[in-house]
């Protein structure tokens, strides 16, 4: 008899999340949805471009912070926007690798294809009704911490 089952078991480790939202019930909302899961995770909210940044690169208040492993960005920031967020991240080598999920408000084409162009992971258009929204982070949460296979932390390498 042939078992076409197949048997996973595997140690997960810890995955880091970096949220960058201006919105605190956007925020909590998405930090709800990480709550349940199967994969341990530490979700870690900063709610601008500039305190991102420093978050990114381990300055000031953040000189300890770990490595994110995945990124949930918003494009409509104060300051500092998403947009320009990603284009800096992306141009840095120590932190290009780090998978970014776009997370907004905007279905303009425009941001969509400047988002791709800037190297972002996937796009994701937050619903305006909270079921709806907590549906579509259970699904980025449970493709980005089971199905995809995270980049390894390089500042350990």
């Amino acid at each position: 008899m042939v078992n076409n089952s197949i048997e996973k078991t595997q140690v997960y480790r810890c995955v880091e999340i970096l949220l960058v939202e201006d919105s605190p019930s956007d925020a909590n909302l998405t930090m709800k949805g990480f709550v349940n899961t199967k994969i341990p995770n530490n979700l870690h909210w900063v709610e601008d471009g500039e305190t991102a940044m420093n978050y990114l690169h381990q300055q000031g208040e953040f000189a300890n912070a770990p490595r994110p492993d995945l990124i949930l960005l918003d494009l409509n920031l104060p300051g500092m926007d998403g947009r320009e967020v990603l284009t800096e991240l992306k141009s840095d080598p120590k932190l290009k690798h780090i998978p970014v999920v776009v997370l907004t408000t905007s279905a303009d084409e425009q941001d969509i294809l400047r988002s791709y162009h800037l190297s972002a992971n996937c796009y994701v258009t937050k619903p305006l009704d909270v079921y709806q929204f907590l549906e579509v982070v259970d699904l980025i949460k449970d493709f980005w911490l089971t199905a995809v296979t995270l980049p390894p932390d390089l500042s350990i390498l």
